[in-house]
């Protein structure tokens, strides 16, 4: 068995919760400087936002839609976490409950892109340990535009967002089949089958691939990109066939997760389903789920999954989840490895 490098995955991502007070400038603790921050309210219908270090404090985007993207997070990066500065809805309503998860990159640099077509120009963070990049890039228009992501292996998952026009959230799944396949995170969609998003290459160790389509590649265009790759003990990136059973299939991770998104990529009526160990610490109490292509205040009692030591086992017969034919693709980070570092089984400590 391959042991972990990274002993506490909170070291890397981490998972905060807290009841807003309606005042300015509000500190949160993480643990880490982010570099990127999901945040999304619990109690209401909102959007939410993300952000990142790469674009800059308070530049957001929503996955609730493909709107470009605006100056309304009021949320600054910190040493320890992040400060937020409004009481608005979006992240310190008073007596409104929220959630924001949170990811470590940190080796920053520039470049010029590469592939086919004019070289543009590109920014990034990256984390090769935790097998995470930010990559802002322009497009160029031309098919076989490549850009770089400096994880030094190849990505299993890999999100691109427009960031001046209104476009979806295109998405790069492993679990989808090709580089002919993609997934829209901001709609019920099921996967769909095109060269325009990604062309005809898969990622490699080194860099991206582009198509031709304007909400990846238009040129002149900017875009934001997220890409993750698997890292033993710590984050997984794969799909399952649903059984349609209560007693569904067990995924196994090689750690217990902290985070678990999923999705029916041949079934279009389906939401995204978001849950975390944060929200739901226990898996026989409440179940708490949020969908990230829907503004929808969270759900509970919606009982998807059981979180386990080494990964995780649907419980479920439906729920978007595990319906009859479903192909379910997921993205899953740790809260603690099976094993650490030095071959000892977690659970035995």
């Amino acid at each position: 068995m391959a042991y972990t490098t990274i002993d506490d995955p909170a070291e890397y991502f981490n998972i905060v919760t807290f009841t807003g007070d309606g005042t300015d400038d509000r500190a949160i603790t993480v643990g880490f400087q982010p570099d990127l921050t999901w945040m999304r309210q619990r109690t209401d219908a909102s959007g939410g936002y993300i952000t990142d270090a790469v674009r800059g404090n308070n530049a957001a985007l929503q996955t609730t839609n493909g709107n470009a993207e605006g100056t309304f997070a009021d949320m600054t990066f910190t040493s320890t976490g992040i400060t937020v500065s409004s009481n608005e809805n979006l992240n310190n309503e008073d007596a409104h409950n929220y959630v924001s998860w949170h990811w470590k990159a940190g080796t920053t640099g520039s470049g010029t892109t590469t592939g086919s077509g004019t070289g543009k120009a590109y920014s990034y963070s990256v984390n090769t340990t935790a097998g995470f990049s930010i990559v802002t890039y322009l497009g160029n228009g031309t098919e076989d535009h490549t850009i770089p992501h400096h994880l030094g292996v190849a990505p299993k998952m890999y999100i691109v967002k427009q960031r001046d026009d209104a476009d979806s959230w295109i998405t790069y799944h492993n679990g989808l089949g090709g580089a002919d396949k993609y997934i829209l995170l901001d709609t019920t969609g099921a996967a769909g089958t095109s060269n325009n998003p990604w062309g005809t290459v898969v990622p490699t160790s080194s860099v991206n691939n582009l198509g031709s389509a304007g909400d990846t590649n238009g040129n002149g265009d900017s875009f934001i990109m997220y890409s993750f790759a698997d890292v033993q003990g710590y984050s997984k990136f794969g799909s399952y066939t649903a059984n349609a059973n209560a007693d569904g299939p067990f995924i196994y991770t090689g750690f217990k997760p902290a985070w678990i998104l999923l999705k029916a990529s041949n079934n279009g009526s389906w939401h995204w389903r978001l849950s975390d160990s944060t929200r739901t610490t226990f898996n026989s109490s409440t179940f708490h789920n949020l969908f990230p292509n829907t503004t929808s205040a969270e759900v509970t009692n919606e009982k998807d999954v059981d979180y386990l030591s080494n990964g995780f086992k649907l419980r479920t017969a439906g729920n978007g989840v595990n319906g009859s034919g479903y192909e379910v693709i997921y993205m899953a980070f740790a809260e603690q490895p099976f094993v650490n570092s030095n071959g000892v089984p977690c659970n035995a400590r």
